[in-house]
């Protein structure tokens, strides 16, 4: 039975994986989060803490591990940006030592903003980065360390994530029923990506030995405009809804005006193809 450990576990994504993973007899799993919970069996764990990290790595000794902690509060990481680093940066740096120095392999989760959305077509994988916000960077930062420390590593990008947990699904579905006019930018491109789609990547690759950067969003792509649309016709919503630029809707964090990623290396190397995104979340409503 191979030893599983997952950090993150009360995020979108770590929620995700552990539903995906946990009745597979094969595994043990191992959930860990920054503050844990007792009665989910959650252990506590800051992959920031690097004593605490090597000692419950050494303690546990897992065959994989699943990255899936970060400090995703893109705005805020602007103003607390030594705490993005921490998380964002170091965490991953320490995953990836411990993971070497017992040959366990390590699933590490990024993110599209490691590119500036300057792009006229999808990103692949050996595209150049170029960050431009302190979340994207800190990212990037994590997954160089995740690269050069190592060997068996998968990095994951993924974009738009929606799950159990605050997301802007559920943003949107709060304010129609709230009645108001809602502006949304429809100048900003993407691909809302399902955490269960994601969480099927990782067990997919987890299997394998084929290391590397992966993308991992679901099929096609749109706007943030387009997608409340999608979100309020397949839940039967009736809102008013209006199209802004960006400029309209200034953040403390620039944004990737266009951050589409193509999924090239799981295609290529495995055939594996994800669902697309209306599909994809047709499948959560459903499920929530």
């Amino acid at each position: 039975m191979l030893r599983v450990l997952i950090t993150g576990a009360n995020g979108q994504l770590g929620r995700a994986v552990i539903q995906i993973l946990r009745d597979k007899k094969s595994y043990k799993l191992y959930i860990t989060s920054r503050k844990g919970k007792a009665e989910e069996a959650i252990w506590p764990l800051d992959i920031a803490n690097e004593t605490a990290v090597y000692e419950y790595i050494k303690k546990v000794k897992p065959d994989i591990i699943i990255n899936c902690a970060a400090y995703t509060a893109v705005d805020l990481c602007e103003s607390e940006s030594d705490k993005a680093y921490r998380i964002n940066a170091l965490g991953p740096k320490y995953l990836s030592i411990a993971a070497e120095n017992i040959g366990a392999k390590l699933i590490h989760i990024s993110t599209d903003y490691v590119y500036d959305g300057q792009a006229n077509k999808p990103y692949i994988e050996g595209d150049c980065t170029n960050p431009i916000n302190t979340y994207g960077k800190t990212k990037l930062a994590g997954d160089m360390y995740v690269q050069d420390l190592c060997k068996k590593s998968f990095i994951l990008r993924v974009a738009w994530v929606y799950g159990d947990g605050k997301n802007f699904v559920k943003t949107m579905l709060g304010l129609a029923d709230s009645g108001k006019h809602l502006r949304v930018v429809a100048d900003q491109f993407g691909t809302p990506t399902s955490a269960l789609e994601i969480a099927r990547v990782i067990a997919f690759l987890m299997e394998t030995e084929s290391y590397g950067v992966y993308h991992a969003t679901c099929e096609g792509s749109t706007s943030w405009y387009e997608f409340a649309r999608e979100i309020f016709q397949q839940t039967g919503k009736m809102v008013s809804i209006e199209a802004i630029p960006t400029t309209e809707y200034p953040t403390p964090a620039k944004r990737p005006m266009y951050s589409v990623l193509d999924n090239k290396a799981l295609r290529e190397r495995h055939g594996y193809v994800m669902k697309d995104w209306k599909d994809a979340f047709k499948e959560y409503l459903n499920d929530y």
